[in-house]
């Protein structure tokens, strides 16, 4: 069963997509994420960062969990978290 909800994008994934969030419908991670990039095909950089994203749903964090095996609630949260540079040293 599709829930719906909001994919937020940070960092080089927000600049990959072209836009801070947009919604999903989809039962899983791995169909919203299917989703978010049959919407933007005509920036193939998107498809590209996403490969190398963590993701949080609902603000716990996804892992090496297969995203297919990742359920969406309605009205959650995901939010797509590129790798960062730098950090403490």
């Amino acid at each position: 069963m599709s829930a719906q909800g909001t994919i937020r994008y940070w960092a080089a994934a927000k600049a990959a997509a072209g836009v801070a969030e947009e919604g999903y419908e989809a039962a899983t991670l791995a169909e919203a994420l299917d989703g978010a990039r049959a919407r933007h095909t005509a920036r193939p950089e998107f498809a590209r960062v996403l490969q190398r994203c963590s993701f949080l749903v609902d603000g716990d964090p996804v892992g090496t969990r297969p995203h297919g095996t990742v359920p969406l609630s309605q009205g959650g949260t995901v939010e797509v978290l590129p790798p960062f540079a730098g950090g403490a040293r």
